[in-house]
């Protein structure tokens, strides 16, 4: 069997290397010559360590060698954001320095795909305590967005360098976190695809907090089909029975399900995007998904709420001051500037905000419950250049309107997929948003892949990045 690691499917690559027709020790050395040939443009990395990164492909090819088969991850290199604890490697979490060894906690995420046998490629860069939608870092630097040769743009936020890993070819699945969206929004800026769990679906052990209400570990991949056997493997409500989750989502059809169209979704996209997504749509509609409009009450309420600290600015003011009160001086000033205003909350503002968003999230499922999902663009901005979102008063209205979308999702205790569909009028990638009720996670990455199969992979329908590859 013949396989080209870069464009062939996970579940292929997992076969090739039984197989025997590659190795992990291959896989990893293809990593790092794509990181040593892009890296330095593309700059996804706080952390590589390509010694380390063989010395486990050796242990996942030995272990095959002696019959030893642990699941389909073993010996794929995986990316780690810089959030997440990993044996043998520091954890800055955006930060300037090391935070202290206890952080190198691996948990639950990390366990399950260590069980298998990947390998990390090494972590990537983030958003200083996860608190940013563009992906900037003054301490490390920003990694490029793949999708322009010329400008600097934002790869997307926090999990900033998840997605440029992907096209960097030094990873073939990428781990993030989204507590206002920063998986998909990475994942619609670089045209990757993004899987947001349902909050405390996946254990947040071992990963430093922004807001451990919302928080949630996610995936970035190439494919929906990749995304849904890196879910296969972590998600602990399918490692048991992993085939049959599988087998139904690759059996999904397009006209299985009633698509809700949510036009408060489509206000204030800039130039191609809501045409993008619209286009998508109607191949979908052509095909057979039956799509409706809806309307998803509050949304204005939801985002006047974000703007104004959300959850994550009491939640994350209250751990940094008490966990790491050194850090407080280190902070981005993007993140600092807002730290007094974090503080300022009282209790009693916390706990009536958690309770109106109780009733709103209770208002939203009721309005969604006679579709199986819910659609719109996943970002309504191109991914700005850099140079200009360097003052603060532009990056906080780039960063407030790249989460506008997103950031419902998490606070209506939703689950949600990003699909790459298009390219806007600036050649930037466009993310498709699927959106499902709390729990029916499984649900949404079918329907995504039933999108997939019937729109194309990311490859197929937008081409190759000019970088990367």
């Amino acid at each position: 069997m013949t396989i080209n690691s870069q464009t062939g499917s996970l579940q292929a690559i997992a076969e090739a290397l039984r197989d025997g027709s590659v190795s992990a020790r291959a896989l990893a050395e293809s990593a790092i010559e794509n990181h040593e040939a892009h890296g330095g443009k593309l700059a996804a990395y706080k952390t590589w360590d390509p010694d380390r990164l063989r010395a486990e492909a050796g242990v996942a090819d030995d272990a095959l060698a002696a019959g030893i088969d642990l699941g389909p991850m073993q010996g794929i290199p995986v990316s780690v954001k810089d959030l997440y604890g990993v044996r043998g490697y520091p954890t800055f979490a955006g930060s300037p320095r090391e935070l202290p060894p206890e952080w190198r906690h691996e948990g639950p995420v990390i366990r399950a795909l260590r069980g298998q046998l990947a390998t990390v490629s090494g972590k990537t860069h983030t958003v200083q305590f996860a608190f940013g939608a563009l992906g900037t870092n003054p301490h490390w630097g920003t990694p490029h967005n793949p999708w322009d040769a010329d400008e600097h743009r934002a790869p997307g936020g926090s999990s900033a360098g998840a997605g440029v890993s992907l096209w960097e070819g030094s990873a073939l699945l990428a781990l993030g976190t989204d507590t206002a969206g920063s998986v998909r929004m990475p994942a619609s800026m670089t045209g990757t695809v993004g899987v947001k769990t349902t909050a405390g679906r996946w254990s947040i052990e071992g990963i430093s907090p922004l807001s451990p209400t919302l928080d949630t570990p996610g995936t970035l991949t190439r494919t929906v089909a990749d995304a849904a056997l890196a879910f296969s493997v972590i998600d602990p409500a399918t490692a048991a029975a992993p085939e049959t989750f599988l087998n139904a989502v690759e059996s999904a059809d397009v006209g299985d399900f009633r698509i809700g169209v949510c036009e408060g979704f489509f206000d204030d996209c800039e130039p191609g995007i809501a045409e993008g997504v619209r286009a998508a749509l109607a191949e979908l509609e052509a095909a057979g998904a039956r799509l409706v409009d809806i309307t998803i009450p509050h949304l204005d309420e939801v985002d006047t709420i974000f703007r104004t600290g959300g959850l994550s600015a009491y939640e994350f003011a209250g751990f940094i001051s008490d966990v790491l009160p050194d850090f407080v001086a280190d902070l981005d000033p993007m993140v600092g500037s807002r730290f007094d205003k974090m503080t300022a909350m009282t209790a009693s503002d916390y706990l009536i905000r958690r309770r109106r968003l109780g009733v709103l999230t209770q208002a939203a499922h009721a309005a969604i419950s006679d579709v199986h999902a819910v659609v719109g663009p996943t970002i309504p901005i191109t991914p700005p250049r850099i140079d200009d979102v360097r003052e603060p008063s532009p990056y906080m209205k780039a960063n407030l309107m790249a989460a506008r979308n997103t950031t419902a999702v998490n606070f209506l205790t939703m689950c949600a997929v990003t699909i790459p569909v298009a390219l806007d009028a600036a050649g930037m990638p466009v993310g498709l948003h699927i959106i499902c009720p709390q729990g029916e996670d499984a649900r949404s990455i079918a329907i995504a892949r039933a999108f997939e199969k019937q729109l194309g992979t990311a490859r197929e329908r937008l081409g190759p990045p000019p970088l990367g590859v």
